[in-house]
This record gives structure tokens, sequence and C-alpha cells, in this order.
């Protein structure tokens, strides 16, 4: 006769809040924000007075204790809590303890490493609202950006890199620690051939430079954006017109950079001038070059690995805030047969300077371009303002 195992019932665990007033907030309308702790991680939320019992397995069961006190923090210190703060919740507790049913589906559960800091110190100040990180390699990346002279952000799409410099390209201009903001991409099509396009210089270089002025509208509004545009402090150019330039006072961001010639590259890196900062961002998974093309980006990071004042920063599909959907259609492409040699490592967990940075492990089985060892050296501490500070436009 076979033994049968019985497994042990878990006790639900109980949560007590001290300010009522702030319940109806952390549940959400219609307890939507509960509802979503509950899919998310396969728990039963029931409130009562000012209490919440949850009931599931310990470590989802500890998850959604760990979330709900975060949000309930979040909110003590007069913050906003909607579906998309317990989303970075939820994102930023299953990097930290590894849950593996904290994301339900096919979608492998890649961890990123790091101490999470307290709001207030990663935030980014924008005329049109403030900008946070919402995950750990985002949490890594902003401590680069502010730490060092010169960074590379790489990963898959949805994880914030161009965005979360240009933000902090601004803060530094309205700050008054730069002079300029200067943003660059290459004017490669994705795959197609769009042929002769009307207008002066400006028309026909604006089509490429318009995700870059997506992310600037929606931190300036219109007419600010013109009033800089028109002084000169923030500048959107194609990465040809950098050929020759020093960018000496200036935050200097290169987008899509994984389309840039290992030539091109170079040139724009050796642009960096005094009291200057560079970004370079770009997903390996996404080159539009000609084949045959070594992407700069590969290139570059091949060359730097190791230089003081430099640190790269992996993104993991962990780090996506966009749609949900788009993790998992980015972990149906990587998990194609055959395609996982071949393609380069937007499930890398992120990797950055030590010290200033968080910590960070290569995926075993990664490739070669998922994998470079983390930056050895430690940049320049991150400088106070030099320049008065902008006055509002």
């Amino acid at each position: 006769m076979s033994a049968v195992s019985i497994r042990p019932i878990e006790r639900p665990i109980q949560i007590s809040f001290d300010d009522n007033r702030l319940l109806p907030l952390l549940f959400g309308a219609y307890n939507q924000n509960l509802a979503r702790i509950e899919q998310k991680l396969g728990v039963s939320l029931s409130s009562r007075g000012n209490q919440v019992a949850i009931s599931g397995s310990g470590p989802d069961a500890d998850a959604a204790r760990a979330c709900l006190t975060t949000l309930y923090d979040r909110l003590k210190r007069g913050k906003h809590v909607s579906l998309p703060e317990v989303d970075a919740a939820l994102r930023m507790i299953e990097s930290e303890i590894g849950l593996a049913s904290a994301v339900r589906g096919s979608e492998e559960i890649v961890r990123t490493q790091g101490r999470e800091q307290s709001d207030g110190d990663l935030e980014i100040r924008t005329r049109r609202r403030i900008v946070q990180p919402r995950t750990h390699g985002q949490t890594a990346y902003l401590k680069a950006l502010r730490s060092h002279d010169l960074v590379f952000g790489i990963g898959p799409a949805g994880t914030g890199k161009t965005y979360l410099a240009v933000a902090m390209g601004l803060s530094f201009l309205l700050e008054g620690a730069v002079d300029r903001l200067i943003l660059s991409r290459p004017a490669v099509e994705a795959g197609e051939r769009l042929g002769f396009l009307p207008g002066d210089m400006r028309e026909k270089v604006d089509p490429y430079m318009r995700p870059l002025y997506d992310a600037l509208h929606d931190m300036l509004t219109a007419e600010q954006l013109e009033r800089y545009i028109a002084r000169g402090d923030i500048e959107i150019a194609p990465l040809a017109f950098m050929r020759g330039r020093t960018l000496a006072n200036a935050f200097v961001i290169l987008d899509e950079a994984q389309n840039t010639t290992a030539v091109q590259m170079k040139m724009f890196l050796t642009r960096l001038g005094e009291n200057a900062r560079m970004v370079v961002a770009g997903d390996l998974s996404q080159i539009d070059l000609p084949s045959g093309v070594t992407s700069g980006l590969q290139d570059a990071i091949d060359a730097v690995t190791g230089v003081e004042g430099v640190s790269i920063v992996r993104f993991a599909r962990a780090d996506v805030v966009r749609h949900p959907l788009v993790s998992r259609i980015l972990a149906a492409y990587d998990h194609r047969p055959g395609r996982a040699a071949a393609a380069p490592g937007p499930s890398a967990p992120a990797e950055s300077a030590p010290a200033e940075s968080a910590p960070a492990e290569s995926a075993p089985g990664a490739s070669d371009q998922a994998t470079e060892t983390p930056v050895a050296g430690q940049g320049k501490p991150g400088r106070a303002p030099s320049r008065r500070a902008r006055p509002v436009s």
C-alpha cells in the first residue's frame, strides 16, 4: 500500500495598517489593486477593517505581503498608487526574491540583482511629471546615469533605456548642470526603403527622430519644447551631423545605437567634451544594418569593457514596462527552436559598474553578446550643478 503525502495547510498571513484613510487608495477602485496582486501571484486577499488576510503558498504570500507593504509605504509618503505602481512593485519583488510563480505562462523569469533605493533618491523631476524607476534594472540604470560620464544601456524594447536617459538629461539641463541636451539617432530604416522624402533637412530627418520627440513631449509642454529647441538648449540631430564636433557642457544621448557602424560609433564616442555626459542606448536583437556589417554598439562594448568611468547596464525581459504582452512576445521569439544561440541576449540580466550601481551576474548559457564581464572601474562621482538653474520658461 503506497503512502499518501499530505501537504500541511498554510495559515493565512495577516497584515494590519495603521491609517484607515489610506486603505481605499491602497486597494484601488473596486479593489482593482488587490485583484491585480491576486492575478499575478495566485493568492487570495480578503480585507476586513484595517486588516488584510493573504492565503496562498508561502513564497507567493510573502511576495503579496511585501507588495502591499511597499505600496502602503508609498502612500504614507504622499505618493500616488495605481495599477502601474502595483505592477512596478510586483516586478521589483519578483526580481528580488526570484519568485517562480510570479509570472504565469511560458515566460522565463529572469532575475536582476540590485538593492532598491527609496523613491525620493531616484526621482527625476521634469516640467510635466516625476519619473521613477519601476524595475531593479531601471534602478541600476539611473544610478549609473548619475555617477558615470559614459553609460551603455542595452536590452529589449520597452525597458525605458531611452525614456529614462531623456528624463535624466532634461533634469541636468533644467538644474543648470549642463548647457545643452543633445539627442541623436542613426537615420537607418527598419527593414524598409522609404525612398525620397520631401521637404527641407529637418523635415527629412524628423521621421527618424520621432521617438525622441515623443519622450520630450511627455516631459515638456509643446511651447516649452519649441522654445528650448529654438534657443539651442535642446538639439535633435541625426548621427551624421556629429562628425567634427566637440560636445562640451552637454548631456548627449545616442538612441538605436545598434544601427551604427563601428566607424560611426568610434566617431560618436570621441565627441565627448569637458563637463559632458554621454548615454548610448540600443537593442542588439534589432539590428537593421546590411548583412555582414558589424554593429558599432557590439564593437564598442567589446572595446570599452573595463574602462574607468564607463558603466554598462543590461536590461532583461523582467524590466519591460510596456504592455505585459510585450514581455511574453519577447520570450516567445527567444524560445523558438534554433533561435537561442543566434539571438543576442535580451534575456540576460542587467549589468552595471560595481559600488555605485547594483551588482549583476550573467545568465547561464547566454550568448557572448549578453555576457561580457561587469565594468571593473568606477566612474567619477556625480557633479553638483555648475551653472545657474534655468528659470521656468
